[in-house]
């Protein structure tokens, strides 16, 4: 009997001994393994957003030296749209402003209104060059009426009175590295839109003007709401960090047509100095001239506004405020 236990002891204890060898042999290791998906191919789009809100005050409580409080504020937008694959590239811009002053006992005011969408489609030979074979759209107008303050009796401008269309084809030089994008198109058509008659039946801004009666008044023709000219192209375009925290931007514009006084050059110059105070807070100096010898200035004379020629028209900004980029 004693036998027989040692026997089976042993029989037991070299079970044991292969059950957990063959555990030991197959002990199983798991490695994890991280998968990165990489896209098919990148998206040719490329988006920008940037919308911002200026406002400067100023107040006046009992102040001996005189003053007159007032507040301004000017909502602005810049949307960028760009398509490029291979050496084709398509460039969309979208640019609104509007601002409003308002002053004691003064009622409030507009300071700024825009509304520009520019397009431009562009092929290049080869990817080395920066030279496109370009056609481009541009479309100006704005959002409300404007008025020779202080009438707010009669308008000199509403929204579509005037807007401005350009379509035109030519060459484009785009350089990423200097920041710099020129324009030039020998053939471009500017047309000139007045969908106002009152205002059309005035020849404002270049249309031709109603025909009337010398002794009734009465009207004999419609003054056109359009005016079509054919001209010469330029634009240019510079943006660039000149300083750490201040970008110095330049548009620039030149028109001349070619059937109506050929030389006499329509100028469009925006300059403009963004000084970063932190990723929302900006500060910015900028100043727009313009020159447009179918625009006519408006003049209050003896209650009456009249018309006088051409005049170079300025406009100087210096504000602050919050800027959102996505």
């Amino acid at each position: 009997m004693k036998l027989t236990r040692i026997l089976l002891l042993a029989c037991i204890a070299l079970s044991a001994l292969n059950v957990a060898a063959q555990t030991k042999d197959t002990i199983i290791t798991i490695e994890k393994k991280v998968v990165v998906k990489i896209p098919d191919s990148v998206s040719p789009w490329q988006h920008k957003n940037s919308i911002g809100f200026d406002l400067s005050e100023i107040a006046f409580v009992n102040w001996s030296a005189g003053g007159t409080s007032s507040v301004s504020g000017l909502v602005k937008g810049n949307f960028t749209r760009i398509y490029s694959k291979g050496n084709f590239k398509w460039g969309n811009e979208l640019i609104v402003r509007y601002g409003v002053n308002k002053q004691d006992g003064i009622e409030l005011r507009k300071t700024d209104d825009a509304f520009q969408f520019s397009s431009t489609a562009g092929y290049r030979r080869d990817s080395t060059s920066n030279w496109y074979h370009s056609a481009k759209f541009n479309f100006n107008t704005q959002f409300t009426n404007g008025y020779n303050y202080p009438n707010t009796e009669v308008a000199i401008s509403k929204p579509f009175a005037p807007a401005y269309t350009f379509l035109g084809v030519g060459a484009e030089y785009s350089n990423k590295e200097k920041k710099i994008n020129l324009y030039i198109s020998p053939l471009t058509l500017k047309n000139t839109l007045v969908l106002d008659q009152r205002l059309a039946d005035q020849g404002a801004f270049g249309v031709s003007k109603a025909i009337f009666d010398d002794v009734t008044g009465e009207r004999l023709k419609k003054g056109k709401q359009a005016k079509t000219e054919l001209g010469f192209l330029f634009t240019s375009h510079f943006k660039k960090e000149i300083f750490k925290n201040i970008t110095f931007e330049n548009r620039l514009t030149l028109y001349s047509d070619y059937i109506n006084k050929f030389g006499n050059i329509d100028v469009d110059w925006q300059t403009q100095l963004d000084l970063v105070v932190n990723q929302y807070v900006r500060a910015n100096i900028g100043f727009n001239l313009i020159y447009d010898d179918d625009i006519k200035a408006k003049e209050e004379k003896d209650g009456e506004q009249i018309t006088v020629g051409p005049k170079i028209q300025l406009k100087q900004v210096l504000g602050i405020g919050l800027v959102y980029n996505f």
